[in-house]
């Protein structure tokens, strides 16, 4: 039985990691902001970490934002609070971190021009955006490219608050390993959905807000052309592999790890499936679009099954069903 701290216990991925930690036998211990426990009060952790053999941090302030009001929370509570649990962990010494990390670390995915092989293009530009112009092109020629999954050693390129605190994060978490020791695993979530989505927030996630739309008797309102691609992962199968990284890594290293379901599907498609399961109405696809945003970004997971022998097991079509049916958060 290992003792397991869980940062963010309460959440939406969070209270599915504690059921799948209890499940598998591990002895787990809760903190949330929704109960008054705040990762960034060191005497909280004080009381808190005396015993535990992992911690697995959860707590975030998710989303894309709404501008930029949102960067000293974004700041406080992910990077700020990031450094007071590892400073704890240190002090207490405790030697092992599972870390939620995300995909959007990466910014826009990767593709492969014709000419000039694999290349990773800018941010898209404004004025592209609103002549309806969606498609990256070659940062070298301006060609089309093909689209193609990125993997864990790929560069990073944060285009947003979340994205940067939570490279933050990791880097943090690398800092602590080298430092103490300790053994640190962060998973970069891909587009997860599931029952205790939170929704009508402008922090939710897009399978949330399309939902949100359909309950409502409203067609979901499908950004671009819908033709953004993605990797949905149903949160069981991340609460399981929060499971499997509690033995992954090695001791004064971080370890990353995409976690995904390797299975990509655009959001056009995504809204179309919650649509068909609700039986409301068909999507409508608007043209606008949010700075920020990339527009494909697909992972490879082979990583995660070679080292923590974790593979999604929940399809698409499956996991749309329940989603669209499944009782509010």
């Amino acid at each position: 039985m290992t003792r397991v701290l869980v940062t963010g216990s309460a959440g939406f991925i969070g209270s599915h990691v504690v059921e799948a930690l209890e499940a598998h036998g591990h002895e787990v211990t809760g903190l949330d902001l929704r109960s008054g426990a705040d990762v960034r009060d060191a005497a909280l952790l004080a009381r808190l970490l005396p015993g535990t053999d992992v911690v697995v941090h959860q707590a975030a302030k998710v989303g894309l934002g709404v501008d930029v009001a949102d960067l000293p929370d974004y700041a406080s509570i992910n990077v700020y609070g990031t450094a007071v649990l590892l400073a704890a962990m240190a002090a207490h010494d405790v030697e092992r971190l599972v870390l939620a990390s995300s995909m959007v670390v990466y910014g826009e995915g990767a593709y492969d021009c014709a000419r000039h092989g694999r290349v990773r293009p800018g941010p898209r530009s404004a004025e592209d955006m609103a002549r309806g112009s969606f498609e990256p092109r070659c940062p070298r020629c301006g060609d089309e490219m093909a689209l193609a999954t990125i993997g864990e050693d790929a560069p990073t390129d944060p285009r947003n608050a979340y994205a940067t605190t939570k490279l933050a994060q990791e880097h943090l978490a690398a800092n602590w390993a080298r430092e103490t020791g300790g053994t640190a695993v962060a998973l970069r979530y891909h587009n997860v959905y599931g029952p205790r989505m939170p929704r009508d927030t402008p922090y939710s996630g897009v399978a949330a807000i399309f939902r949100s739309a359909l309950e409502a008797g409203r067609a979901p309102r499908v950004f671009e052309d819908g033709g953004q691609t993605r990797d949905f992962v149903h949160v069981r199968d991340v609460a399981e592999a929060n499971v499997a990284a509690l033995t992954g890594g090695a001791p004064g290293t971080l370890a990353v790890y995409n976690i995904a379901s390797g299975e990509p599907h655009t959001v056009g498609e995504l809204a179309a499936a919650l649509a068909a399961q609700r039986g409301g109405q068909e999507p409508v696809t608007t043209g606008e679009y949010r700075m920020g945003d990339v527009r494909h970004i697909v992972a490879a997971p082979h990583r995660a099954e070679a080292e923590l022998g974790f593979r999604a097991r929940v399809g698409f079509a499956e996991g749309m069903k329940e989603f669209a049916t499944a009782p509010p958060a």
